[in-house]
């Protein structure tokens, strides 16, 4: 009888070590199977058909979810050693410089900035860090002291909401850490705070510590709706002012925020979801993907083994039940597969990219 419960014992603990529980409690085989490169290469290469090359931008697709496709295949280049996508980046720079990656919307600057940003860290040529800066510029003239400060989302200035705010935070935070100028490095060093003692105590963080649209006209939290993106930017832009100082705080704020997303906003097999998924325009196809990356950005400051089985668990997800044969994929990352475009093949090469990119760094 010892020796059968004995045996019982060793086979309970191997699948234990084969299949490790997630932190919520759900199985995460699926996790173990991972993401390989030649599958991160597929999907970028689908995404490289919707490129116009006559435009510098992606086709199917708007303005600022150009400036997030270009930023996975930046990651995608880095990450998997696909070179040969260099070009890309360097073509549209040169097609689209003349707006200055300006227009309307302090948000749709914020991507190109970090766009730009992450393209200088891959390449080196100082014409992109150049391109983030000049924009950072712009985006501080739209800091006033309505509602106590921060952005306003456009230059119409009716709306003071999150996405705007986190993306000054993330491009400011991201500028001091590549300035080699020390009075520049303190200038972007004092927007970045300023940004986020403003947003943290704005009310846009809620009880549940998951992040609202903006602001209403009384500068009281609208209450409206918890997108994934909101609870993403805000994780890369504290992930990367950790790395100028006070980074227990600040990364002690980040893990919060990821922790809520990840409890509430994903369903039974821990899938992510937005309120809105099909149907709902061009913009709300690009959100998960925005987590992802910067879930990932997160976990390279902070460590912890839910994010990483978090990220693999939807990349391989979204490979088993949202691929369609010619490897594109749709807005539904749990399936099935349909309606794919440059946003939402953006937005699950940048989870596939995440996944590739915690493995490589837990190795």
């Amino acid at each position: 009888m010892r020796r059968f419960v004995r045996t019982i014992v060793v086979l309970a603990l191997a699948v234990a070590l084969c299949f490790p529980s997630r932190a919520d409690g759900k199985s995460d085989s699926s996790a173990a199977a991972g993401v390989t490169i030649q599958q991160v290469q597929l999907a970028a290469g689908r995404l490289q058909a919707w490129y116009n090359s006559g435009t510098g931008l992606w086709n199917s697709t708007g303005w600022w979810n150009s400036a997030n496709a270009l930023t996975v295949l930046i990651d995608e280049v880095r990450t998997s050693g696909d070179t040969h996508y260099e070009p890309v980046i360097a073509r549209t720079y040169a097609l689209n410089i003349h707006s200055e990656f300006l227009n309307d919307y302090y948000d749709d600057e914020g991507w190109w900035a970090l766009a730009w940003i992450d393209a200088y860290d891959l390449t080196g040529k100082r014409e992109y860090l150049a391109a983030a800066d000049h924009i950072f510029g712009d985006m501080t003239g739209s800091w006033d002291n309505a509602c106590g400060g921060g952005l306003w989302w456009s230059r119409k200035r009716h709306y003071k909401n999150a996405i705007a705010n986190e993306l000054f935070l993330s491009v400011a935070a991201h500028l001091a850490n590549r300035t080699d100028d020390p009075a520049r490095r303190s200038e972007y060093l004092s927007w970045a705070r300023r940004e986020w003692a403003w947003f943290s105590h704005s009310g846009m963080i809620e009880h549940d510590q998951l992040i609202s649209d903006g602001l209403d006209a009384q500068c009281r939290d609208n209450h409206q709706t918890q997108w994934s993106y909101n609870q993403g930017v805000i994780l890369g832009g504290l992930a990367e002012l950790a790395r100028s100082g006070h980074r227990r705080a600040n990364l002690h704020a980040a893990t919060r925020i990821a922790d809520a997303a990840i409890l509430k906003l994903t369903d039974a097999d821990g899938i992510l979801h937005d309120a809105c998924e099909r149907g709902c325009g061009a913009d709300g196809t690009q959100f998960k993907g925005i987590f992802l990356r910067n879930l990932a950005l997160l976990n390279q400051m902070h460590p912890e083994r839910r994010y990483r089985q978090f990220i693999v668990r939807n990349a391989v997800s979204i490979l088993a039940k949202d691929q369609e044969p010619d490897h594109s994929f749709g807005p539904v990352w749990s399936g099935p597969p349909g309606n794919a475009d440059a946003s939402t093949q953006s937005s699950a090469l940048d989870a596939l990219v995440a996944a590739l990119q915690v493995e490589q760094e837990r190795r």
